[in-house]
């Protein structure tokens, strides 16, 4: 049995939640990201830079009519980080379809 290892940054329910929304979104605005993940303001802040720091999202501040707006959009290593991830939590379900057929 081989067992992948699971990335840490994206080993995070609200961080893989990010992810997942900006991998069919590419990029999000904070309030909405705030409204699909259920987030405090102040969580999502701090898992938004975790993910900012590990390169796979940038984070832009900007106005929009007068209102301050973060856009956060996905990077080519967020991309292949998230399919990595899909790919090592597959080899964990395929160990368990292996076993039970034997």
């Amino acid at each position: 049995m081989d067992f992948k290892e699971l990335d840490p940054v994206l080993h995070s329910q609200l961080r893989l939640a990010i992810i997942s929304l900006l991998v069919s979104e590419q990029e999000a605005e904070f309030t909405w990201l705030k409204e699909k993940t259920n987030a405090t303001a102040g969580n999502l802040s701090v898992q938004i830079n975790k993910l900012r720091d590990a390169a796979y999202i940038t984070v832009v501040k900007q106005f929009k009519d007068n209102y301050p707006q973060t856009m956060c959009k996905i990077t080519a290593a967020g991309k292949k980080a998230f399919e990595n991830y899909v790919t090592s939590i597959q080899s964990y379900l395929n160990v368990g379809k292996r076993t039970s057929k034997s």
